[in-house]
């Protein structure tokens, strides 16, 4: 049995910079208080009301460009269960299950396949859903002693049962920016990792007892080796990849003498909007795309969509 969910738009509000990021828009009450119920999610798993987002290595079935939820009876024995909230009366849950099950007319997809073209009820409950199951993944055991937890409070909490301590869902905040010099030209560097052609906003982790505006400057002195000053914040949207939050800030150049680190970072360019759109049109650079916040990024300072490769180098 499969169901259609009903779409609703995330509820109206003042947005900052970049406005109402992809994959930080939600139509979902998570009902933290129902969790604390042990009761609560096995009994969602007895009502035929219940709806299930069924997760498999990090895609979900997709058809018809709107997620497919599933009815407690589609659920394969076995499945881990999340509570995810509730929205137009319907209690939701994740299921992440071991192989993908057939579901007709469904694509098995993820998450930076087709958030930007899901509703803000699907693309909430995809990003939740990917995020609570990477943590699970990763945080099986207690880091004080190395004994397998136990899950509770509907799949948001750990418990070890050696020395009782608790432990939550972990977010990992990391700073991307924008740099312009006093020319408005957009400062990009290319990652080691993405072989040189791809270039992207400068970002990094923000270290503990740091703020957000000190990591700004950091990160930047220490992949491009130039101060920042005017930092100010545009936005921010989770990354469940596996678990970080992406907070987005603009930044002015107090110099443009850049010199890339070498290691993360092997080259930086300086680029006019005219310089961008001609290289990305004719495929000698990339540029992130799709949900990512260094497009959004890139877009708000290029003042629209950027343009289509014409076409890509051999």
């Amino acid at each position: 049995m499969t169901f259609r969910q009903d779409h609703h738009a995330a509820p109206s509000s003042d947005y900052p910079l970049l406005g109402e990021l992809p994959l930080a828009r939600t139509g979902v009450d998570r009902g933290c208080e129902r969790r604390m119920d042990d009761a609560w999610l096995p009994s969602l798993m007895h009502d035929d009301g219940t709806r299930l987002l069924l997760l498999s290595q990090g895609r979900a079935p997709v058809r018809d460009g709107a997620l497919v939820l599933s009815g407690p009876a589609d659920v394969p024995p076995g499945s881990q269960l999340v509570y995810l909230g509730r929205s137009a009366g319907h209690e939701i849950v994740l299921a992440v299950v071991q192989e993908a099950p057939e579901l007709p007319g469904a694509d098995w997809l993820g998450l930076r396949d087709v958030a930007a073209g899901l509703s803000a009820l699907d693309a909430g409950l995809f990003v939740e859903a990917v995020a609570i199951a990477n943590w699970h993944a990763h945080h099986t055991h207690c880091p004080r002693c190395g004994s397998p937890t136990d899950i509770v409070h509907s799949g948001w909490v750990r418990v070890c049962p050696r020395d009782a301590s608790q432990h939550f869902p972990r977010t990992d905040p990391a700073i991307i920016v924008a740099i312009t010099d006093d020319q408005d030209r957009l400062l990009l560097g290319a990652n080691a990792q993405w072989g040189g052609r791809r270039y992207s906003t400068l970002a990094g982790f923000v270290e503990p007892g740091e703020s957000l505006e000190e990591a700004v400057v950091r990160e930047v002195g220490e992949e491009a080796g130039i101060r920042v000053a005017s930092t100010r914040y545009a936005g921010s949207q989770p990354w469940p990849f596996p678990c970080s939050l992406m907070l987005g800030f603009t930044a002015q150049a107090e110099s443009t003498a850049v010199v890339p680190d070498g290691e993360e970072i092997i080259d930086l360019r300086w680029f006019t909007r005219e310089e961008l759109g001609r290289d990305i049109v004719e495929g000698t650079i990339g540029v992130p795309s799709g949900v990512s916040i260094s497009s959004a990024l890139i877009e708000h300072w290029y003042g629209g969509p950027l343009p289509e490769p014409r076409h890509l180098e051999n």
